[in-house]
């Protein structure tokens, strides 16, 4: 596995596990990150957001069961100018996990975890500015109706976090905290020191808990007109594909086209597009690169 340090000082996680039972009986035989938003598989999100922050070194985890699918689907990474490392994950024991069983893959870098089941649409600078920091933790603060459902974020004027509550009677703020972190190195030592919750697992919130006694924890506002949303149930699953279809066919532009994302942040060169499309060119996908590849030819 992977020690080198990365350009951008940044490795990415896509926790793909889980046994997605809110989706059964659909996913008694299939990973939840494999099913179909839309056009695409739900894994293609996660990893689009990481590629648009800059990330080449992405690290998915996922089950035993599922772990093979994903490797046949997205292979080393290379085709699309990244390199994907594999581990599994042997049972659900919380999120920060992904920090312990990442820890060789990480290295000497901060680490981006974000959930395999959550898509974000949109001007990607709130996400372009925890990158740019290298000390410290940054969570994301997504402006909902009901905050009293969510993980709710408080803070102050500076961006500085002042508290996490946890699905609050009474929320400090609006903003809810979607599945995205940013931390630095020192994350796996917080990880491998935590103990398990009362339910058994290792917690998120704990881990922010720590960056935030630290006072070294930043929220990071997701402006008006982007969409968070994840797909954990058939509802948000149909809502998710509803909203990627109107937006493509209206605007005519695909959401988490990972070779043209590729491409357009130059981390494959024409070329190598024009064969990705030929691969692909039976499909509507395959005649979506190419009218890519009109387009940059003017």
């Amino acid at each position: 596995m992977s020690v080198e340090t990365s350009k951008t000082g940044w490795k990415g996680i896509v926790l793909a596990g889980g046994a997605g039972s809110r989706l059964h009986p659909v996913t008694l035989a299939a990973s939840k990150q494999m099913l179909p938003v839309y056009d695409k598989p739900m894994i293609y999100y996660p990893i689009a957001t990481l590629m648009l922050g800059g990330i080449r070194d992405i690290l998915i985890i996922s089950t035993p069961t599922d772990l093979p699918r994903f490797k046949e689907l997205l292979g080393d990474g290379a085709r699309i100018g990244c390199q994907f490392e594999y581990v599994a994950q042997e049972a659900p024991r919380g999120l920060p996990e992904a920090f312990i069983l990442g820890a060789d893959f990480i290295g000497s870098d901060g680490v981006t975890l974000i959930l395999g089941d959550n898509l974000f649409y949109g001007d990607m600078q709130f996400f372009r500015n925890a990158l740019a920091r290298h000390k410290g933790g940054t969570v994301f603060g997504y402006p909902v109706q009901d905050p009293e459902r969510y993980g709710v974020v408080e803070f102050d004027e500076t961006g500085k976090v002042l508290s996490i509550e946890e699905k609050p009677t009474a929320p400090k703020s609006r903003y809810a905290i979607p599945g995205l972190y940013c931390f630095d190195n020192r994350v796996i030592d917080v990880a491998k020191n935590l103990r398990p919750s009362d339910r058994g697992e290792l917690e998120i919130v704990d881990v922010i808990q720590r960056y935030l006694d630290w006072e070294e924890l930043r929220v990071e506002k997701m402006a008006r007109g982007i969409a968070w949303l994840d797909t954990g149930t058939p509802q948000s699953l149909l809502e998710a594909a509803n909203f990627v279809a109107t937006i493509e066919h209206r605007q005519g532009f695909k959401i988490a086209c990972l070779e043209e994302i590729a491409l357009r942040k130059g981390m494959i060169n024409r070329k190598q597009f024009i064969h990705l499309s030929e691969e692909l060119s039976k499909s509507a996908y395959g005649g979506y690169l190419e009218m890519v590849l009109r387009d940059l030819d003017g």
